[in-house]
């Protein structure tokens, strides 16, 4: 019985998404270590990760969306290097993204945090 509320598609989906969110940080913080390093490529979550979470949950298939492989990083195909030593990296949209990253991660975590309450109240009677 329990196992069935952790196997529901939002949680499955939250999780996922939450898998992709830590990474992304972990990229966005590597990429500010490396705003000034010389030919240094921006990474990024693969975009394949995204366009599989997408079609697995168009299609409301519980399945697909369990199997959905780990999300993983790749060098960001639309960053263009402005400067002369080859950098991608911008700081501007690197803070942004770092900004728009952690308010997915604090949502995402709410929507886990809700589920594991709604789980304790069933146990214990009390929230």
């Amino acid at each position: 019985m329990i196992q069935s509320l952790f196997n529901q598609s939002n949680y499955v989906v939250t999780k996922k998404l939450l898998d992709a969110t830590v990474l992304r940080h972990q990229a966005i913080a590597g990429n500010l270590a490396n705003v000034e390093t010389p030919n240094y490529k921006r990474i990024d979550v693969a975009p394949s990760f995204q366009t599989e979470l997408v079609a697995a949950v168009k299609a409301n298939d519980g399945d697909r969306i369990g199997n959905l492989s780990a999300p993983s990083l790749s060098v960001d195909p639309t960053a263009v290097a402005s400067n002369r030593d080859g950098n991608s990296v911008n700081l501007e949209q690197e803070m942004l993204a770092m900004n728009e990253n952690s308010l997915a991660h604090s949502l995402e975590t709410q929507l886990i945090t809700g589920s594991m309450l709604k789980l304790r109240m069933a146990i214990t009677g009390r929230s």
